[in-house]
Protein backbone atom coordinates (compact mmCIF):
# COMPACT_ATOMS: atom_id res chain seq x y z
CA UNK A 1 0.00 0.00 0.00
CA UNK A 2 2.83 2.39 0.83
CA UNK A 3 4.50 1.50 -2.45
CA UNK A 4 1.36 2.38 -4.41
CA UNK A 5 1.13 5.70 -2.57
CA UNK A 6 4.72 6.56 -3.50
CA UNK A 7 4.11 5.76 -7.19
CA UNK A 8 0.97 7.91 -7.28
CA UNK A 9 2.78 10.82 -5.65
CA UNK A 10 5.59 10.59 -8.20
CA UNK A 11 3.12 10.46 -11.10
CA UNK A 12 1.26 13.57 -9.91
CA UNK A 13 4.51 15.48 -9.42
CA UNK A 14 5.67 14.54 -12.91
CA UNK A 15 2.41 15.66 -14.49
CA UNK A 16 2.57 19.03 -12.74
CA UNK A 17 6.14 19.51 -13.93
CA UNK A 18 5.10 18.77 -17.52
CA UNK A 19 2.66 21.68 -17.46
CA UNK A 20 5.03 24.15 -15.78
CA UNK A 21 7.32 26.25 -18.01
CA UNK A 22 10.89 26.74 -16.93
CA UNK A 23 11.56 30.15 -15.35
CA UNK A 24 14.21 31.01 -17.93
CA UNK A 25 11.84 30.31 -20.84
CA UNK A 26 9.09 32.45 -19.30
CA UNK A 27 11.45 35.37 -18.75
CA UNK A 28 12.77 35.22 -22.33
CA UNK A 29 9.25 35.10 -23.77
CA UNK A 30 8.14 38.08 -21.71
CA UNK A 31 11.19 40.06 -22.86
CA UNK A 32 10.47 39.31 -26.53
CA UNK A 33 6.81 40.32 -26.15
CA UNK A 34 7.77 43.58 -24.42
CA UNK A 35 10.30 44.40 -27.16
CA UNK A 36 7.67 43.70 -29.82
CA UNK A 37 5.19 46.00 -28.08
CA UNK A 38 7.78 48.79 -27.96
CA UNK A 39 8.55 48.34 -31.65
CA UNK A 40 4.84 48.53 -32.55
CA UNK A 41 4.37 51.67 -30.47
CA UNK A 42 7.37 53.33 -32.14
CA UNK A 43 6.05 52.41 -35.59
CA UNK A 44 2.60 53.86 -34.77
CA UNK A 45 4.21 57.08 -33.51
CA UNK A 46 6.26 57.38 -36.71
CA UNK A 47 3.18 56.91 -38.91
CA UNK A 48 1.23 59.44 -36.83
CA UNK A 49 4.05 61.94 -37.19
CA UNK A 50 4.07 61.46 -40.96
CA UNK A 51 0.31 62.08 -41.40
CA UNK A 52 0.16 65.26 -39.32
CA UNK A 53 -0.80 68.00 -41.83
CA UNK A 54 1.48 71.00 -42.25
CA UNK A 55 -1.50 73.39 -42.53
CA UNK A 56 -4.26 74.63 -40.27
CA UNK A 57 -7.74 74.85 -41.77
CA UNK A 58 -9.99 77.66 -40.63
CA UNK A 59 -11.84 76.38 -37.58
CA UNK A 60 -15.50 75.46 -37.39
CA UNK A 61 -16.06 78.21 -34.82
CA UNK A 62 -14.43 80.82 -37.06
CA UNK A 63 -16.67 79.86 -39.99
CA UNK A 64 -19.89 79.76 -37.99
CA UNK A 65 -19.40 83.05 -36.18
CA UNK A 66 -20.30 84.95 -39.35
CA UNK A 67 -22.62 86.23 -40.57
CA UNK A 68 -24.47 87.39 -37.48
CA UNK A 69 -27.65 85.61 -36.40
CA UNK A 70 -29.75 88.67 -35.63
CA UNK A 71 -32.73 87.25 -37.53
CA UNK A 72 -33.10 84.07 -35.46
CA UNK A 73 -30.95 84.85 -32.44
CA UNK A 74 -28.91 81.69 -33.06
CA UNK A 75 -27.63 79.54 -35.90
CA UNK A 76 -30.61 78.02 -37.70
CA UNK A 77 -29.53 74.45 -38.32
CA UNK A 78 -32.48 72.09 -37.69
CA UNK A 79 -30.77 68.99 -39.10
CA UNK A 80 -27.36 69.58 -37.51
CA UNK A 81 -25.27 70.07 -40.66
CA UNK A 82 -22.89 72.37 -38.76
CA UNK A 83 -21.99 69.48 -36.45
CA UNK A 84 -20.96 67.13 -39.26
CA UNK A 85 -17.40 66.23 -40.16
CA UNK A 86 -14.20 68.13 -39.49
CA UNK A 87 -13.16 71.77 -39.87
CA UNK A 88 -12.45 71.05 -43.53
CA UNK A 89 -16.03 69.82 -43.98
CA UNK A 90 -17.48 73.04 -42.57
CA UNK A 91 -15.11 75.16 -44.69
CA UNK A 92 -16.26 73.25 -47.78
CA UNK A 93 -19.92 73.76 -46.78
CA UNK A 94 -19.37 77.52 -46.47
CA UNK A 95 -17.53 77.71 -49.79
CA UNK A 96 -20.36 75.82 -51.50
CA UNK A 97 -22.97 78.03 -49.81
CA UNK A 98 -21.33 81.22 -51.06
CA UNK A 99 -21.07 79.89 -54.62
CA UNK A 100 -24.67 78.66 -54.66
CA UNK A 101 -25.75 82.05 -53.34
CA UNK A 102 -23.93 83.84 -56.17
CA UNK A 103 -25.54 81.60 -58.78
CA UNK A 104 -28.96 82.12 -57.17
CA UNK A 105 -28.53 85.90 -57.15
CA UNK A 106 -27.63 85.88 -60.84
CA UNK A 107 -30.55 83.54 -61.61
CA UNK A 108 -33.04 85.65 -59.67
CA UNK A 109 -31.96 88.87 -61.38
CA UNK A 110 -32.08 87.18 -64.78
CA UNK A 111 -35.53 85.73 -64.12
CA UNK A 112 -36.79 89.12 -62.97
CA UNK A 113 -35.22 90.97 -65.91
CA UNK A 114 -36.80 88.65 -68.47
CA UNK A 115 -40.17 88.92 -66.75
CA UNK A 116 -39.88 92.71 -66.69
CA UNK A 117 -39.32 92.79 -70.47
CA UNK A 118 -35.61 93.65 -70.48
CA UNK A 119 -33.86 92.31 -73.57
CA UNK A 120 -30.44 92.54 -75.19
CA UNK A 121 -30.34 93.99 -78.68
CA UNK A 122 -29.66 91.74 -81.67
CA UNK A 123 -30.04 88.00 -82.05
CA UNK A 124 -29.52 85.21 -79.54
CA UNK A 125 -28.84 82.78 -82.36
CA UNK A 126 -29.52 82.49 -86.08
CA UNK A 127 -33.20 83.24 -86.60
CA UNK A 128 -33.89 83.95 -82.90
CA UNK A 129 -33.85 87.55 -81.71
CA UNK A 130 -33.57 88.44 -78.04
CA UNK A 131 -36.79 90.41 -78.42
CA UNK A 132 -38.69 87.21 -79.25
CA UNK A 133 -37.69 85.44 -76.02
CA UNK A 134 -40.76 84.68 -73.85
CA UNK A 135 -41.22 86.67 -70.66
CA UNK A 136 -41.64 83.68 -68.34
CA UNK A 137 -38.44 82.28 -66.91
CA UNK A 138 -38.75 78.58 -67.73
CA UNK A 139 -40.22 79.32 -71.17
CA UNK A 140 -37.25 81.61 -71.87
CA UNK A 141 -34.88 78.79 -70.88
CA UNK A 142 -36.74 76.33 -73.11
CA UNK A 143 -36.50 78.78 -76.03
CA UNK A 144 -32.72 78.99 -75.68
CA UNK A 145 -30.96 76.71 -78.22
CA UNK A 146 -29.13 73.68 -76.87
CA UNK A 147 -25.72 75.05 -77.85
CA UNK A 148 -26.51 78.24 -75.94
CA UNK A 149 -27.29 76.24 -72.81
CA UNK A 150 -24.11 74.22 -73.31
CA UNK A 151 -22.05 77.42 -73.57
CA UNK A 152 -23.46 78.73 -70.30
CA UNK A 153 -22.77 75.47 -68.49
CA UNK A 154 -19.27 75.28 -69.99
CA UNK A 155 -18.54 78.84 -68.90
CA UNK A 156 -19.67 78.02 -65.36
CA UNK A 157 -17.49 74.90 -65.38
CA UNK A 158 -14.45 76.88 -66.51
CA UNK A 159 -14.98 79.38 -63.71
CA UNK A 160 -15.16 76.55 -61.19
CA UNK A 161 -12.03 74.87 -62.57
CA UNK A 162 -9.96 78.03 -62.64
CA UNK A 163 -11.17 79.07 -59.21
CA UNK A 164 -9.73 75.86 -57.75
CA UNK A 165 -6.60 76.22 -59.88
CA UNK A 166 -5.87 79.79 -58.82
CA UNK A 167 -6.64 78.98 -55.20
CA UNK A 168 -3.59 76.70 -55.32
CA UNK A 169 -1.30 79.01 -57.30
CA UNK A 170 -2.31 82.54 -56.22
CA UNK A 171 -3.27 82.11 -52.59
CA UNK A 172 -4.11 79.76 -49.73
CA UNK A 173 -6.76 77.14 -50.49
CA UNK A 174 -9.96 77.43 -48.46
CA UNK A 175 -9.35 73.92 -47.06
CA UNK A 176 -5.80 74.83 -46.08
CA UNK A 177 -6.42 77.96 -44.06
CA UNK A 178 -7.74 80.31 -46.76
CA UNK A 179 -11.07 82.14 -46.75
CA UNK A 180 -14.02 80.00 -47.94
CA UNK A 181 -15.99 81.66 -50.72
CA UNK A 182 -13.22 83.99 -51.84
CA UNK A 183 -13.12 84.35 -55.62
CA UNK A 184 -9.70 83.70 -57.13
CA UNK A 185 -10.42 84.05 -60.86
CA UNK A 186 -8.66 87.24 -62.05
CA UNK A 187 -11.02 89.91 -63.34
CA UNK A 188 -14.20 88.04 -62.50
CA UNK A 189 -14.97 89.90 -59.27
CA UNK A 190 -14.38 93.64 -58.92
CA UNK A 191 -12.36 94.08 -62.14
CA UNK A 192 -11.84 97.81 -61.49
CA UNK A 193 -10.66 97.36 -57.90
CA UNK A 194 -13.42 99.05 -55.91
CA UNK A 195 -12.65 96.89 -52.87
CA UNK A 196 -8.87 97.27 -53.03
CA UNK A 197 -8.88 100.14 -50.53
CA UNK A 198 -11.34 98.64 -48.10
CA UNK A 199 -10.26 97.66 -44.60
CA UNK A 200 -10.40 94.05 -43.36
CA UNK A 201 -13.49 94.96 -41.34
CA UNK A 202 -15.26 96.35 -44.43
CA UNK A 203 -14.34 93.28 -46.46
CA UNK A 204 -15.62 90.99 -43.70
CA UNK A 205 -18.91 92.88 -43.58
CA UNK A 206 -19.18 92.63 -47.37
CA UNK A 207 -18.77 88.85 -47.16
CA UNK A 208 -21.46 88.65 -44.50
CA UNK A 209 -23.86 90.72 -46.62
CA UNK A 210 -23.12 88.52 -49.64
CA UNK A 211 -23.90 85.34 -47.68
CA UNK A 212 -27.22 86.70 -46.43
CA UNK A 213 -28.22 88.03 -49.85
CA UNK A 214 -27.26 84.69 -51.38
CA UNK A 215 -29.43 82.79 -48.89
CA UNK A 216 -32.37 85.06 -49.69
CA UNK A 217 -31.78 84.63 -53.42
CA UNK A 218 -31.78 80.83 -53.08
CA UNK A 219 -35.18 81.03 -51.41
CA UNK A 220 -36.34 83.50 -54.06
CA UNK A 221 -35.33 81.29 -56.98
CA UNK A 222 -37.02 78.28 -55.40
CA UNK A 223 -40.14 80.40 -54.96
CA UNK A 224 -40.10 81.47 -58.60
CA UNK A 225 -39.59 77.89 -59.75
CA UNK A 226 -42.40 76.64 -57.54
CA UNK A 227 -44.74 79.38 -58.77
CA UNK A 228 -43.88 78.55 -62.40
CA UNK A 229 -44.45 74.80 -62.04
CA UNK A 230 -47.19 74.49 -59.38
CA UNK A 231 -50.16 76.84 -59.69
CA UNK A 232 -51.01 78.59 -56.43
CA UNK A 233 -47.96 77.30 -54.57
CA UNK A 234 -46.74 80.84 -53.84
CA UNK A 235 -49.49 83.17 -52.58
CA UNK A 236 -49.78 86.58 -54.28
CA UNK A 237 -47.12 85.62 -56.84
CA UNK A 238 -48.15 86.62 -60.41
CA UNK A 239 -47.38 84.26 -63.31
CA UNK A 240 -43.65 84.08 -63.85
Amino acid sequence: MKLITVFLSAAVAGSATAFTQPAAFTTASSTRVAMADVAVEEAVEEVAAEVVPDYVCISREEVLKSPNTIEFGAIWDPVGLAEMGSDETIAWFRHAEVKHGRVAMAAFVGWWAVGAGARFPGALSSGLDFASIPSKGLEAWDATPGWGKAQMLLFAGLIEFHDELFFKTRGTHYLRGGIPGKNMVPGLFDPIGLTSKQSPEQLARGRDVEIKNGRLAMLGVMGLYAAATIDGSVPLQPPC
